[in-house]
């Protein structure tokens, strides 16, 4: 399963330099980081819809759609993939209650 939203970040890096003409990720990318996270809330809030609906497939197609322009989103700030990755295996085995009230406030 990793092995997908790697090659998918692999991607998305390698399209930073490509032409935005040919390119939908290149072309979102070349709107920055800004228009990024835009488009990555854009696509949560159509995850959200679909699982308050209750349709699965529908649910599926937008989660991928959300990881798709989660990934394009940290590329636009340079954070890899592999940096989220060392953060959950960090809090890996640490409950989420203890985790969270860990975190520095701010």
């Amino acid at each position: 399963m990793s092995d997908t939203l790697t090659r998918l970040a692999a991607t998305i890096a390698a399209r930073k330099s490509a032409d935005p003409d040919s390119s939908w990720t290149a072309k979102l990318l070349a709107k920055g980081p800004e228009k990024c996270a835009e488009k990555f809330g854009e696509e949560a809030v159509e995850a959200i819809i679909e699982a308050v609906k209750g349709d699965r497939d529908k649910l599926a197609s937008e989660a991928a759609d959300v990881l798709y322009h989660l990934l394009v989103m940290l590329a636009a700030r340079d954070v890899s993939l592999d940096q989220v990755m060392a953060v959950l295996d960090a809090r890996e085995g640490t409950s989420g209650i203890a985790e969270k009230a860990a975190r520095p406030k701010g």
